[in-house]
């Protein structure tokens, strides 16, 4: 007596496992997709670059090796490059940011 009833509870919980995870998929599915790439620094900038200034930009800390700063300027560059769409004010700005992370600042700033 007890063999059928417990068949039963497990049916049961079977199908309400199976619904609810269905629901859990569809949800999941239905939901808004995120951006892969990070947020960048939108701008605002200063007449003079500062570290902090040019490390948001590059979207890293302000004490970083030369390889880290080097690879985040790459990613940016790719994603704002003048021959692909991008900015020409926003690549030498990118170019700034570089230079004055690697401590290569020049008097001028930006020629723009």
């Amino acid at each position: 007596m007890a063999t059928p009833f417990l068949a039963g509870v497990a049916v049961a919980a079977t199908a309400l496992a199976g619904r609810y995870g269905i629901q859990a998929w569809q949800a999941f599915k239905a939901r808004p997709p995120r951006p892969k790439i990070k947020k960048f620094y939108e701008g605002g900038f200063q007449p003079t670059m500062t570290k902090r200034e040019a490390a948001l930009i590059l979207g890293i800390r302000e004490n970083v090796p030369v390889e880290k700063v080097k690879e985040a300027h790459r990613k940016v560059m790719v994603a704002n490059h003048p021959d692909a769409g991008g900015s020409h004010f926003l690549a030498s700005k990118i170019n700034e940011a570089k230079d004055v992370m690697l401590g290569k600042t020049k008097g001028g700033g930006s020629p723009f």
